[in-house]
């Protein structure tokens, strides 16, 4: 009887055992996670479950009974050391599969415990158990510095804000979301966050945080100094490659794959964020949910002899405060930025061009700009520019 170890029990670890027992596979599954909760969401995290919105068993992708119940062996709170002729080693145990699928994820940046990123008080928004330790810190009042101007230190400053604190975002860059978005999102989004109260300095990096065992204030790079109750560290997150690279797979921003998501060993496969694969003549790794379901979903087919490309596409989104941020596309190489402002509070459209063809589009609080520019560009299709920036102009017939 053919048997699966998944390795990672994130959202692609599960939907890969969830969609291989759906495709009628009938042999062993074996889904291995390192944290001790079973698998569950990771976007709320950081928004409804800090905030008290979500209860707890909200967060799971499935009830933890469902894996017993389909024949699934979850193995929580377990670590997979090694990966040597068919097996993976967990403890002094060896496991053999058939077939081995990789969804290790990622893990957040850390500070060096050379600036004080090792004393308490200073946490990350990567796992349950993260968010759990700095719950207790949202007390009214208090003062948090979040370091780093991303879609994760911006929804921790949203939350911080709305749950009655006081919160300093400091970024590097010259702007808020440099890496990701136009300076039209970024202006977006500091005026958001600024109207509630968010204090965010562009420009200046983080010098050091100081502090006798927890933290207790910081000294910025231009020499500013904070008094501080605790901080939060979004500096962007890094594939888990540590694994696949110990067992000699190819490495190439991630798990290399090719487009049916095996890796330099072909019965050894990875999905998520922990894996790079084939795009558009290029290689891209994607960071996010609907990325991680459709490529293990596909895996998970090719497992069952489907040989079946994953085809990306990519998709994104963010809440922050009152507004939706819905990003459809790959707004790499663009040259130009139509914006398309609604007559509803909040409502906002940027739409991303390379010569005239439609790459991506930012909608904030804009759902409908958001599923027509999605549907454009999965077609391979773009529309007028005129168009794009006229929000008399009704986009439908350009799908």
């Amino acid at each position: 009887m053919p048997h699966v170890v998944v390795v990672g029990a994130g959202q692609a670890g599960s939907s890969l055992v969830v969609k291989l027992r759906n495709l009628g596979f009938e042999g062993k599954i074996t889904l291995i996670g390192a944290e001790n909760a079973p698998p569950y969401q990771r976007p709320p995290l950081s928004k409804k479950y800090l905030l008290g919105e979500m209860d707890l068993e909200r967060l799971y992708l499935k009830p933890e009974a469902f894996y017993a119940e389909n024949g699934i062996t979850l193995r929580k709170g377990e670590t997979v050391t090694g990966i040597e002729d068919g097996t993976v080693a967990i403890g002094d145990e060896a496991l053999a599969y058939d077939h081995l699928v990789l969804t290790t994820g990622s893990t957040p940046r850390y500070l060096p415990a050379a600036i004080g990123g090792t004393l308490n008080g200073v946490y990350v928004v990567r796992s349950l158990a993260d968010v759990d330790a700095m719950a207790p810190e949202f007390g009214l009042g208090k003062h948090v510095l979040i370091i780093g101007g991303g879609y994760i230190g911006l929804e921790a400053a949203a939350v911080a804000a709305s749950k009655g604190l006081k919160v300093t975002l400091v970024e590097m860059a010259d702007r808020i979301l440099q890496r990701v978005a136009c300076a039209q999102t970024s202006d977006y989004f500091r005026a958001l966050h600024t109207s509630k109260g968010v204090k965010i300095i562009e420009g200046v990096g983080l010098d050091h945080l100081v502090g006798e065992g927890k933290v207790s204030g910081a000294k910025l790079a231009d020499g500013t100094e904070l008094d501080i109750d605790f901080a939060i560290v979004g500096v962007g997150i890094m594939p888990d490659i540590a694994l696949a690279e110990a067992a000699g797979l190819k490495i190439e921003n991630g798990i290399k794959t090719d487009a049916q998501g095996h890796t330099s060993i072909a019965n050894i496969w990875a999905a998520g964020d922990c894996a790079s694969f084939p795009y558009q003549g290029g290689r891209i790794r994607l960071e996010s949910v609907p990325n991680a379901i459709e490529q293990a979903e596909v895996i998970a087919a090719n497992i069952m002899g489907a040989c079946k490309d994953y085809s990306a596409k990519p998709w994104f989104w963010s809440d922050q405060f009152d507004v939706k941020l819905q990003i459809a596309g790959l707004n790499t190489g663009y040259d130009d930025v139509i914006s398309r402002i609604g007559d509803k509070d909040g409502m906002a459209s940027f739409w991303y061009f390379k010569g005239d063809q439609l790459l991506a589009v930012d909608a904030m609080n804009d759902p409908r700009g958001y599923m027509i520019g999605k549907r454009i560009i999965e077609a391979g299709k773009t529309l007028p520019k005129e168009a794009a920036g006229n929000a008399e102009t009704d986009l439908k017939p350009f799908m």
